[in-house]
């Protein structure tokens, strides 16, 4: 089935332009002006991909990922942040709530479509079975799961794509460039970008709780999953 996008976006021009350019890429598209309807339109059904602007009236982008994050049926619905600030902290903050990737205003329409389709690609589940094991951590590749010491771990999409590439690796070195190009896709990275690898690494160690020290921190290039 063709993928659904519900589009957040409470600036009607823009809103009209993103869902024009969506649907002219295959895309079927929802849409919600705030906060409080993107709840509602949530409730009537999920889609497979969110574009959300964080300045909403109401309830604001944060806030609702946040909200997002904590319920079950959507903890792992993937969301792109649309900001029209260019200031680092708006960016590190919408992937400290659980964002996966993020655009800038004014974009592309060709970069937007670019990261919609990297995004609901590496939400997808690999079609191989291979299980990944190593400090207490169980990673299925087949069945998209995670597990610690036998219990389960709920990951967004890009945390489970970044332990991946990370347990794929054990006891590789890998770079911030390259968890960047594997994981987000993308060809060369800033210095802003190369934070998101950071800030994800946080998260997901959070998450795996005692077993997070597995993922170890390689000063100045990158990180290491160690088994030990």
């Amino acid at each position: 089935m063709t993928p659904e996008v519900l589009v957040v976006e409470d600036e009607p021009d823009i809103r009209g332009l993103i869902v024009h350019h969506l649907r002219q890429d295959g895309f079927r598209c929802r849409t919600a002006g705030d906060g409080a309807e993107a709840l509602a339109q949530l409730r009537a059904g999920p889609p497979d991909l969110i574009v959300l602007d964080l300045m909403l009236p109401g309830v604001n982008g944060l806030e609702l990922t946040r909200r997002l994050r904590a319920e079950p049926a959507w903890a792992r619905l993937p969301i792109i942040m649309l900001t029209a600030k260019a200031d680092e902290v708006d960016r590190i903050v919408g992937l400290e709530m659980g964002a996966d990737d993020y655009i800038v205003k004014p974009f592309s329409p060709k970069e937007l479509l670019a990261r919609v389709r990297a995004v609901l690609r590496r939400a997808q589940p690999p079609d191989h079975g291979r299980v990944l094991a190593g400090g207490g951590i169980m990673l299925d590749e087949a069945r998209h799961r995670v597990t610690v010491d036998g219990a389960a771990v709920e990951l967004t999409p890009k945390e489970f794509d970044l332990l991946h590439a990370l347990m794929a690796s054990a006891g590789r070195v890998l770079s911030r460039e390259f968890l960047l190009n594997r994981v987000w896709g993308y060809a060369r990275a800033d210095e802003v970008e190369s934070r998101t690898v950071d800030v994800h690494v946080r998260r997901l160690r959070a998450k795996l709780s005692d077993a997070g020290r597995h993922i170890a921190t390689v000063k100045s290039i990158g990180y290491r999953f160690e088994s030990e």
